[in-house]
């Protein structure tokens, strides 16, 4: 078989077991499609999208072609950032009719830095049933080969599109001691390492995971000190899109933690806030960043 062949999933030998299960009606089913490799897709989301009275997307056209590899011919409505509260709105009205409706974005599971959430928040709103069926997730599937060790990661998401937007969102990260994941499209790949590389030590370990499960998927590793020149070294690494995770921090031992506050403290007595967490963090060794924020917090602004 070709990729570019469809499937008949009748056929599939255990599609019988997909079948025996309960697919009530009046329901909204949250259903997570591949994030790259159409072979991704669960057969229990497969039997389920051929049930479906209606299937709500993100972009009818790219969710109508994946219908159509595995050979389904489905109504899709258009469920996205821009319209997302009207069309909760319809697809409750369709739920009440006793109609089954799928909830997919253009990849990965909905509601996870994608379009969603509000529509499964006026469903139940509603008191009305919601099944969400597993399946791909770029930021696990990046967890799960970045060799980091950690059983807690922080989801960022996507960071803001302006400088000072990301500084001020990874300043109140920089003690965080879980792996931090990111989403990043390419052509902020390089303004968001430069923003990692001002908010973290040096020494912690980054990994790119770029086009997951696709032709040129590639997961590499390094410093963060040597991420951007990685970035650059290929132009073909501005392409894509990204998870990027970051280690965690070294949790501070409680008397670090008190030492930098009374040098804090002292220096904010003289200096203005911003004076003051440059001294510390050439005293203490501590980050900067953290060091405003706390020093702000002090001082009440």
């Amino acid at each position: 078989m070709t990729e570019q062949q469809t499937i008949d999933i009748a056929r599939l030998p255990v599609m019988g077991e997909a079948a025996q299960q309960s697919y009530p009606t009046a329901t909204l089913y949250v259903v997570a499609t591949p994030i790259g490799n159409v072979t991704d897709i669960t057969l229990r989301a497969l039997h389920l999208l051929a049930l479906a009275d209606v299937v709500a997307c993100e972009d009818t056209r790219k969710t109508g072609a994946l219908l159509q590899r595995f050979g389904l011919n489905k109504q899709t409505l258009a469920a996205h950032q821009h319209n997302e509260r009207e069309v909760a709105d319809k697809i409750v009205e369709r739920l009440r009719n006793g109609q089954r409706v799928a909830l997919v974005s253009d990849a990965g599971t909905p509601a996870v830095s994608d379009p969603g959430a509000r529509i499964v928040d006026a469903v139940r709103t509603a008191g009305l049933n919601v099944v969400p069926l597993p399946g791909p997730s770029a930021a696990v599937t990046a967890l799960s080969a970045s060799g980091l060790v950690n059983d807690r990661f922080h989801f960022v998401g996507f960071l803001p599109a302006k400088a000072k937007g990301r500084e001020a969102a990874l300043a109140p990260l920089a003690r965080e001691t879980s792996t931090l994941v990111f989403y990043e499209a390419p052509h902020r790949i390089v303004d968001c390492v430069e923003a990692l590389m001002a908010a973290f030590e040096p020494t912690r370990q980054v990994v790119f995971a770029r086009e997951l499960s696709k032709l040129f998927e590639e997961v590499h590793r390094c410093p963060l000190s040597e991420a951007l020149a990685w970035v650059k070294a290929d132009q073909h690494r501005e392409r894509g899109e990204f998870v990027v995770l970051v280690e965690g921090a070294v949790a501070a031992t409680d008397a670090e933690d008190a030492e930098a506050e009374r040098v804090l403290q002292i220096l904010l007595s003289e200096c203005s806030v911003k004076q003051a967490a440059n001294l510390a963090a050439q005293i203490t060794g501590r980050k900067k960043n953290a060091l405003y924020e706390r020093a702000l917090q002090i001082k009440g602004e």
